[in-house]
């Protein structure tokens, strides 16, 4: 009874899922339009209004705004504090790593807190302390002037700025990777007599290269684009402590709206260049995890 009670049942379900299989393939298809719809309007259409205002007056202005004095000095003093702050931070993402993923120790659970804490405070207040500490009424303020050594309004005020928001990149790519790889290859490489240094440079490097790279990569592009704890630190000295995003904030209050975007136009290229390197590292990823 109950087998010719549900047999209609059961035909309406199949009836139903067969109407509904041709419409399967199309909720990827709308998916991914509405992920290329959100992206084209939040993405892509302000990368291309930054190279078209860049542009709209002409390649000679174009290539005169980014050669201007001030231009240049902004320009070298981004790359400064990148190339000083990165080094710094792949040092330290490389030994907090490898101290929580592959030790136990007292007062791990606070490092991991102190590694994340650049993500929850607000890069302007980051810039306040360091002014709280290095500024004349700060801390060492008065003992730094009498040695004539400045901080704030200086270059090592703006790596210090620079450092503090970028640190956590490295660590926050390496730690999961190999919390996920464990400890068996380093504990045998130390039960055959292996050194410390040797275990990191021939075992557990080798293993994180490309989550290596990747964190570097990130680290670089968020240093090259930082703009409120610097903006706190620099003291806005048009030629001496603006970077290249504190320029573009002068241009585009002096209303040189075109001198602005065709400086803004290099950080752009040097997100595109970003993403580029990443899917690159991404997919030599894929294929050694694959092989």
């Amino acid at each position: 009874m109950s087998a010719v009670l549900t047999a209609p049942a059961a035909q309406a379900w199949a009836a139903s899922k067969s109407r509904a299989l041709p419409l399967v393939p199309l909720v990827p298809l709308l998916l991914g339009a509405v992920a290329l719809g959100y992206l084209a309007l939040f993405l892509l259409l302000p990368l291309v209004a930054v190279f078209y205002e860049g542009l709209s007056r002409g390649l000679a202005f174009y290539f005169a705004a980014i050669q201007e004095p001030d231009a240049l000095s902004a320009i070298s003093l981004t790359l400064t504090a990148a190339a000083i702050s990165v080094p710094l931070n792949l040092v330290f993402g490389v030994a907090a790593a490898w101290a929580i993923a592959k030790f136990d120790f007292r007062g791990k659970a606070l490092l991991i807190t102190l590694i994340d804490l650049p993500f929850a405070v607000s890069p302007v207040i980051s810039g306040l302390i360091y002014a709280l500490i290095f500024g004349l009424q700060g801390w060492f303020g008065a003992s730094l002037a009498d040695h004539d050594f400045k901080v704030l309004f200086a270059v090592p005020g703006i790596v210090l700025a620079t450092v503090f928001v970028t640190f956590p990149f490295v660590a926050r790519e390496l730690i999961p990777l190999m919390q996920a790889q464990g400890r068996e290859e380093e504990e045998a490489a130390a039960s055959l007599g292996a050194g410390a240094w040797h275990i990191l440079w021939r075992v557990t490097l080798p293993n994180v290269k490309w989550g290596l790279l990747y964190g570097v990569i990130l680290s670089n592009a968020r240093a090259m684009g930082e703009f409120g704890a610097v903006s706190v630190v620099s003291g806005h000295i048009s030629g001496m402590t603006n970077t290249l995003p504190l320029h573009i904030e002068i241009l585009y209050n002096e209303y040189n709206f075109a001198g602005a975007f065709a400086c803004a136009s290099l950080l752009a290229l040097l997100a595109l260049v970003t993403v580029v390197v990443k899917t690159v590292i991404e997919t030599r990823y894929l294929k050694e995890e694959r092989s």
